[in-house]
């Protein structure tokens, strides 16, 4: 199996390096990651400009880091290292969780590769103070692949591990409740206006959602798709228009 591997945070976290070691252990594994830290660019790819490719020094797998977005490496990397069978993005620092997948950059290397006719796989984790501890997350992210990569017909899957060593591993669905895009206002150093996008968590999630699982000390794994077509919504215009 072949194994691309990105990230938002850019190729030199922590977070990268624990998932290729892990996912080394799966299959012959490659980092194609950003140069820097991309966070929240979410789905968007590179149009004005060209990319570059640029080998990068790594312990444990082929490394390369690209002048782009995750999107942009994982189109970047199919196409260069060729005959990619999963993409794994990750470990990002910091959850994305309910409605905060919709400007994960995390997410979107994973969405990348199934615009690709490929599977992908996002993890995530909370950061505090401290840097998570990565050798105790390993072993559950190496849980979540044994899980998810046999199982072929899910196309498209977000793991979020929560803080403490987990209770287990549940199927969840996405919260749509986290999301609250509050503005701050704040003063630069020479008084000058500046704003702060910030969110926040809008009510108690929703038992059986990612929130609640990662808040019950559990790993999260949410099944998601392309398709954002509501179907509800759909079915009710169309039976409107036929009456």
């Amino acid at each position: 199996m072949r194994i691309l591997i990105t990230n938002d945070d850019g190729i030199y976290s922590p977070g990268i390096a624990a998932l290729a070691e892990v996912a080394s252990s799966f299959g012959d594994a490659c980092i194609v990651a950003p140069d820097v830290e991309m966070s929240s660019a979410a789905h968007s790819i590179t149009a004005s400009r060209p990319l570059s490719y640029k080998s990068t020094p790594h312990r444990a797998v082929e490394a390369y880091r690209v002048n782009g977005t995750p999107a942009d490496c994982v189109a970047l990397g199919n196409h260069i290292w060729g005959r990619v069978d999963l993409v794994l993005s990750g470990i990002n620092l910091g959850l994305n969780l309910g409605n905060s997948m919709w400007h994960s950059g995390t997410l979107a290397g994973a969405k990348q590769a199934t615009l690709l006719g490929l599977r992908g796989i996002a993890f995530s984790i909370p950061v505090g103070d401290d840097e998570p501890d990565f050798e105790r997350v390993k072993p559950w992210v190496a849980r979540a692949l044994d899980l998810l990569i046999p199982a072929q017909d899910l196309r498209l899957v977000n793991v979020n591990l929560p803080a403490e060593t987990p209770r287990g591993i549940v199927w969840t669905c996405q919260s749509v409740r986290h999301y609250d895009g509050k503005v701050a206002d704040m003063k630069d150093p020479l008084g000058r206006p500046v704003y702060w996008i910030t969110v926040t968590p809008l009510d108690a999630a929703e038992e059986g959602t990612d929130r609640w699982a990662v808040e019950n000390g559990y790993v999260s794994m949410t099944p998601l798709r392309l398709d954002l077509t509501d179907q509800s919504a759909l079915a009710k215009v169309l039976a409107r228009k036929s009456g």
